[in-house]
């Protein structure tokens, strides 16, 4: 009788969680986000391309999109050069919002060539560095462009959406360089991101959640 107390009880917490995850996956844009004067963004920085990308992204945010707290890899020195150049190019002060923004480092998810066996463990390395990040700035936004870096902060973001500490959105948008077919990292976060951004047609056409706007990097 213990036994299957126990064993029902565990079933019962399972369905729970399953059903809390449902929930959450596929509410996410269905609510429009509300008007703040702040809003916090994490942003994740690749490498190469990944990172002039979402610096180009970022150069079309408002001042209202603080603080930014930039995340890349800790084996990328090229992305944080980048990133002090374009925040030290930003205006110092704003009548109404104080411009804050800080650099982070996990391990990188997976390097260039690295087996698949092995990325899983290199993944579960970063989401350990990446739990105490999210849940110590509690974003209200994870922006991400594709580097495999992102992908434990964006299930982190999604963790703190479903234990119900605090709305995290996911806004992924694909690297121009993806004309016919998404990306490994865009494949796994097409299901879990609030907004989908697409730079191709093609793409808009074979994946009905992604949104396209054209050009936008």
């Amino acid at each position: 009788m213990l036994l299957f107390g126990v064993v029902f009880s565990l079933f019962l917490t399972a369905l729970l969680f399953l059903l809390r995850v449902y929930f959450v996956l596929n509410s996410g844009s269905n609510h429009p986000p509300k008007t703040r004067s702040h809003v916090a963004v994490l942003v994740v920085a690749g490498s190469g391309g990944h990172t002039t990308e979402i610096m180009r992204l970022m150069e079309s945010l408002s001042a209202a999109y603080t603080p930014r707290h930039y995340v890349i890899a800790d084996t990328d020195k090229m992305s944080e050069e980048k990133i002090v150049a374009f925040e030290s190019s930003k205006p110092q002060s704003h009548a109404d919002v104080q411009v804050q923004f800080t650099i982070n480092r996990i391990p990188r998810s997976r390097e260039v060539a690295q087996s698949w066996s092995s990325s899983v463990v290199s993944t579960l390395k970063a989401l350990r560095y990446s739990l105490p990040l999210v849940f110590r700035l509690q974003p209200d936004v994870v922006l991400c462009n594709g580097p495999g870096t992102c992908l434990p902060l964006c299930i982190t973001g999604l963790f703190l959406r479903i234990l119900g500490i605090k709305k995290v959105g996911i806004v992924y948008v694909e690297s121009i360089c993806r004309v016919q077919t998404l990306s490994l990292t865009g494949r796994i976060l097409y299901l879990v991101s609030d907004y989908f951004f697409v730079q191709w047609s093609s793409l808009r056409d074979k994946y009905p959640k992604a949104i396209f706007l054209g050009r936008i990097v």
